[in-house]
């Protein structure tokens, strides 16, 4: 066998391989690698053009090639349940290898890491939120008085106000955000539909899955939350809906209450010019499902 003839079937190989690269995403956890002896970079931006390179090598090569977000904090746990020196690259590229199945992840297509960046620490947030979510559903418990399983009915609480919020909203393309806090931080879904002429919804079920599961962890928790519904439709003002979180149910908000929540800044409290070409309406009624089960109602 020739040298040409081995190269070439090496890089044949080389492109049945795939590859993981771990990415420090900002530059709060790129200083807390910085620690490190062994690792060499000491700018992130510098780092960053540096990993963008090695990915463009990757798609020439033909190589598969995903991006995982590299968490500092979990890596040096990583390393002390593992028993590995944190401060060496075998160790960085065994916890990259761990992340390739457990982590926050996105394939790399080419595109850029102004693109890939906003892409992997979404990621990583849906990710995080779900994990929370799923956890507060799964160790809700029972009805004391029942015997219901508090999470499984939520989540299907949930499913039915979403599938009425979609029925609700009518056709066009369809932007749903629900916030629920949740111990210190607040839990963010967010859903982009599509409902045809035919009454049926076109949507990722993932995040259909996701979305209910956090509108059910509202639920359980008690927390007040709400939900905000933009409707579009051609040649038609934008319609904003809003409903408030309570009691176990979504509970539509006044128009005046829609009106208010779009225009004022969370941050500041300070008054928000209002949107041009955009209709703030009330939140329409959601039928409660059959034999419902409801906080204290037993």
């Amino acid at each position: 066998m020739t040298t040409t003839t081995t190269n070439r079937l090496r890089r044949a190989l080389r492109r049945e391989i795939p590859s993981t690269v771990g990415l420090l995403a900002d530059e709060q956890d790129f200083a807390a690698m910085r620690r490190y002896r062994t690792f060499a970079f000491d700018d992130h931006t510098t780092y960053l053009k540096e990993v963008e390179g090695l990915l463009k090598t990757l798609a020439r090569q033909g190589t598969h090639t995903t991006v995982a977000l590299f968490d500092p904090d979990e890596y040096a746990s990583y390393c002390a349940e593992t028993g590995l020196d944190p401060d060496h690259p075998a160790s960085r590229c065994r916890f990259t290898d761990h992340l390739a199945t457990t982590g926050a992840r996105v394939t790399y297509t080419g595109q850029p890491l102004t693109v890939l960046l906003p892409e992997l620490v979404d990621t990583a947030v849906r990710r995080a939120t779900w994990e929370y979510a799923t956890t507060v559903l799964a160790t809700a418990g029972d009805c004391p008085e029942c015997g219901v399983d508090l999470g499984r009915d939520a989540f299907d609480r949930a499913t039915r106000l979403l599938l009425g919020l979609l029925d609700g909203a009518g056709t066009g393309t369809h932007h749903l955000v629900c916030s629920v806090p949740a111990a210190d931080d607040q839990l963010l879904a967010v859903l982009h539909t599509t409902r045809d002429e035919h009454g049926t919804s076109h949507h990722d079920p993932t995040a259909a899955t996701e979305f209910a599961a956090v509108l059910a962890a509202g639920i359980v928790l008690a927390s007040p939350g709400g939900l905000v519904l933009r409707a579009t439709r051609p040649g038609r003002p934008d319609r904003l809906h809003g409903w408030r979180l309570a009691d176990g149910t979504l509970s539509p908000l006044t128009e005046a209450e829609v009106f208010a929540a779009y225009c004022t800044d969370a941050r500041t409290g300070e008054p928000l010019p209002p949107e041009h070409g955009v209709d703030h309406r009330a939140g329409f009624p959601l039928a409660p499902g059959p034999h419902e089960h409801r906080p204290g109602a037993c």
